[in-house]
């Protein structure tokens, strides 16, 4: 006869029970904390890039506009139209964007402003403001480039493509192919099993 009393069995079996139910309970809390993070993170590089996205839009349609009226020696539209155009997207970069992609959208949005004022720079002797709008005109594709880098280096965008996939023993794939042969293999020729091409 065994020394275990009537009610150790069954209560061993229920304190295994419970600690699978608390392992399981434990791996789904972990499961659904990471599937959670990864969807905040997702939606978190998805809203960014939208909002990133729609006042780069912005930019270089104003900035067109703009190099179009000087190159038909018309008056560009006035501010306010820009304003109404660029304010909702530069909020939401302002909202969202971090200190140095703010920075450089605020530089973008500050010469694009100066754009659409008068181009009075009769302080300054011996400047004409045609040259000078041609000149900050020519200034926004630079300063959007800095934008551009800003928020790729914020959403850690990289901009060349990735490494072909590696085969299991480290070599690429593209060298597992065997190159086609026309002579004989080493050794084979005498007994006539030459390897077709």
């Amino acid at each position: 006869m065994s020394n275990v009393p009537w009610w150790g069995l069954p209560l061993i079996a229920a304190l295994f029970a419970l600690a699978g139910a608390a392992a399981v309970q434990l791996t789904s809390a972990r499961n659904d904390y990471l599937l959670s993070r990864r969807r905040r993170t997702r939606r978190w590089y998805e809203e960014r890039k939208a909002a990133y996205v729609a006042l780069l839009a912005v930019f270089e349609r104003d900035t067109f506009r703009l190099r179009a009226a000087y190159d038909a020696g018309e008056k560009p539209v006035s501010a306010l139209v820009y304003l109404d155009e660029v304010g909702a997207p530069l909020m939401q970069v302002r909202l969202l964007a971090s200190g140095p992609v703010r920075s450089a959208a605020l530089a973008v949005h500050l010469l694009l402003q100066k754009l659409h004022g008068e181009m009075n720079p009769a302080a300054v002797v011996g400047v004409q403001p045609e040259i000078h709008f041609r000149e900050l005109l020519t200034q926004v594709p630079l300063v959007v480039q800095q934008f551009e880098a800003a928020i790729r280096e914020e959403l850690g965008i990289d901009t060349t493509p990735p490494a072909p996939p590696a085969a299991p023993n480290g070599r690429a794939r593209g060298l597992l192919r065997r190159p086609a042969r026309s002579e004989p293999l080493e050794g084979l020729a005498e007994i006539g099993q030459d390897r077709k091409v």
